[in-house]
């Protein structure tokens, strides 16, 4: 089967749906599927793959509580369309559909059946209602709905109506599970290392909430760390730490995927303080592939992942709790 997968954010900036387009893509060339994927990036030359067709630059909109990159207008509907009819495909497979992106480009152009993934989950979406009577003729074209959990299933079916089959994410787990850690860094050495992975910048993720929460641990464990990984500022986030924290906590960066799985092999607790906006918690699959236990907040989509004792939750915002 021919298969176009649209990606609407930036390929080359981290994020949980263009992993998921990513893995999805590989998994279905694996099977013996021809996929192609249409995604912006900010150079044509950092798209790793031939099956990977760039759609041109993006730009930053404020999103489910986030910065994301997408990509619309008169440009990118030719260059999706050259990519449609050249394609030939048997179905287009379309990511988050329901803002003003590239996704929602595709379901105007293509001419064949279409299926729509949704991911986001807040639970007030200014986009879909400015959308309004304009888009929804498009996204009623349509033909399969998927939602990654039963928060995202909820918010389409709000603001779309329909239904959606509930599909949640996966991840590779050999990938995780499987290596070694980062180098100087060893899991079950001692004092507890705990890892947080993310956007720091972003008030949703909730660091600051980890950070507080740190000062009580340290305080009854004196050697305990705490590994950041993510895009940020490093000195807006250095700052955010203070002198009394700074010799516990080590600042990554941003990581590679090999990177990121040796990080959460390097960690004997994974936490996600997250405070809004989440719709699965891809990151939680991918600490527990690697071994790590998982304290998180108790979003509705967090709970889900880690039912059936998986992991813990607390209180969202509770730093008390937390480091309890």
């Amino acid at each position: 089967m021919r298969i176009g997968m649209v990606c609407p954010y930036q390929w080359d900036v981290p994020g949980g749906v263009q992993y998921h387009v990513r893995d999805l893509a590989d998994t279905l060339r694996a099977l013996g599927h021809h996929v192609e994927v249409l995604t912006p990036a900010e150079h044509e030359e950092n798209l790793p793959a031939e099956h990977v067709t760039w759609a041109g630059r993006a730009v930053a909109i404020p999103y489910n509580g986030s910065m994301a990159s997408v990509q619309f207008g008169l440009v990118s509907a030719a260059r999706a369309r050259r990519w449609l009819r050249e394609g030939a495909f048997d179905v287009v497979h379309v990511h988050e559909p329901a803002s003003v992106s590239l996704s929602l480009l595709v379901c105007m152009i293509a001419r064949g059946p279409i299926v729509a993934t949704f991911h986001a989950a807040s639970t007030r979406s200014r986009v879909l209602a400015a959308l309004g009577p304009w888009a929804r003729p498009w996204l009623e074209r349509i033909n399969g709905r998927i939602a990654v959990s039963d928060f995202a299933r909820r918010l389409q079916v709000e603001h779309l109506g329909g239904d959606a089959v509930v599909i949640p994410n996966g991840v590779h787990v050999p990938a995780f599970a499987e290596g070694p850690p980062l180098p100087g860094q060893q899991r079950g050495a001692g004092d507890p290392t705990i890892g947080f992975l993310g956007r720091y910048d972003e008030p949703r993720k909730g660091l600051p909430v980890l950070l507080e929460a740190m000062r009580t641990v340290v305080a009854t464990h004196p050697g305990a760390r705490l590994l950041i990984a993510g895009r940020g500022d490093p000195e807006e986030l250095t700052g955010l730490v203070g002198e009394e924290l700074r010799p516990h906590v080590t600042l990554l960066g941003e990581l590679d995927e090999p990177g990121k799985a040796a990080f959460l092999r390097s960690i004997d607790v994974y936490c996600a303080p997250n405070l809004m906006g989440e719709s699965f918690g891809v990151i939680l699959l991918e600490a527990m592939a690697a071994g790590a236990p998982v304290v998180a907040s108790d979003l509705d989509a967090f709970a889900r992942v880690l039912d059936a004792g998986a992991g813990c939750w607390v209180r969202g915002g509770d730093a008390a709790a937390l480091a309890a």
